[in-house]
């Protein structure tokens, strides 16, 4: 297992089976605080009856053999903070060494202290060292301070869109692309 201390004492390593509980925790308030007016809050709302079945899920996944990459983040005093994951690019036809970042979230009252960038500096380094150079993502289309988080990061739209559907109502996403040689991480 691999662990990384930041200068600002948060640490980024491997997710194991007994954070399944805080990073579900950590996705459900993601999103209820992120795209809270973005899609409808129903649907943001009926996440929280799911979270049993969410870590459940995430336990199963640790059995089994699997190419995704999970990473959490802690702050001494505070626990698992963040969390990120990617692993190879889901979209049929892609490059082999095409790697896609399918989450990456923070509690909402660690946004801003370095923790997401910490997530990200691990995520980007190891991608790149298990063969996946070119990472892609999804992001909500009207979601700006991610859009500005992952532009810092090096990542530009590349024009795909697509939306899925929460409570029968369409949400855009547009696909952000970081490739080797483009800006760097900051």
């Amino acid at each position: 297992m691999t662990t990384r201390t930041t200068p600002t004492g948060i640490r980024v390593r491997d997710m194991t089976v007994d954070d399944c509980g805080a990073v579900t925790r950590i996705r459900v308030r993601g999103w209820q605080s992120a795209y809270a007016g973005l899609m409808p809050q129903s649907y943001l709302d009926d996440m929280d009856l799911a979270v049993a079945e969410d870590v459940e899920r995430r336990r199963a996944s640790f059995t089994g053999g699997t190419t995704i990459v999970n990473l959490v983040a802690e702050r001494p005093g505070s626990g698992v903070i963040g969390w990120g994951c990617y692993g190879p690019s889901r979209e049929a036809g892609r490059p082999v060494a095409r790697g896609e970042l399918y989450a990456l979230y923070v509690t909402p009252d660690q946004i801003g202290t370095g923790a997401g960038r910490a997530l990200m500096a691990e995520i980007l380094a190891r991608s790149a060292a298990d063969g996946l150079p070119d990472l892609v993502l999804w992001v909500l289309k009207e979601n700006a301070p991610a859009r500005r988080f992952y532009e810092r990061a090096g990542f530009r739209p590349d024009g795909a869109e697509e939306s899925f559907e929460a409570d029968g109502v369409p949400v855009p996403e547009v696909r952000y692309v970081r490739t080797p040689g483009g800006p760097a991480a900051r």
